[in-house]
């Protein structure tokens, strides 16, 4: 997973340059965001994995089929990733895109996995905390995962808090089998 982000990290920067340049973060947001779902499309990855396919007809194909979505700039984009062959990466350079946008605005992602639902007072306080703790402003997704059988489990950027009764015991196990 680190090599795809790795790879995606140096177009999604030279993207959002350029989107800052042009004070056009919102429509590159856009164009990497529809990019990255036609490339995600089970069919669409079948034909970009196709050994048979070349690279001019990859691009016209995926051009056409974004057609208006993406200016020349984002078009140009889809040109390098063919030719280098790397559009199967282009979800993880709408991701670190978004990332890099999100910095920028001061604001944090926040995945927030729980046991049982939150009550949106107890997701209130949550983000307030990891507010204060980032000192950015918090975006936040709440997930029910009964699997952790209690507790709370955050992700914020690189930054996991594990604070579930399944995270307990997995350190728990790791503790006593060293």
């Amino acid at each position: 997973m680190a090599e795809i982000s790795t790879i995606a990290r140096p177009y999604a920067v030279a993207a959002y340059k350029l989107g800052s340049e042009q004070k056009a973060l919102a429509k590159w947001s856009e164009m990497l965001g529809f990019a990255s779902s036609v490339a995600s499309d089970a069919q669409m990855q079948a034909y970009i994995q196709d050994p048979k396919v070349v690279s001019s007809e990859l691009q016209a194909a995926f051009l056409k089929v974004c057609g208006d979505k993406l200016n020349e700039h984002g078009q140009n984009l889809i040109k390098v990733l063919v030719e280098y062959g790397r559009m199967s990466i282009l979800p993880a350079i709408s991701s670190a895109f978004e990332e890099l946008k999100a910095l920028d605005e001061g604001t944090l992602d926040a995945q927030i996995i729980a046991a049982a639902k939150p009550s949106a007072a107890e997701v209130k306080d949550l983000v307030k905390r990891l507010e204060a703790k980032f000192g950015k402003k918090i975006e936040a997704n709440v997930s029910v995962d009964s699997e952790l059988i209690g507790g709370i489990k955050i992700i914020v950027g690189d930054t996991v808090i594990d604070a579930s009764v399944k995270g307990q015991l997995q350190n728990l196990a790791y503790t006593l089998s060293a």
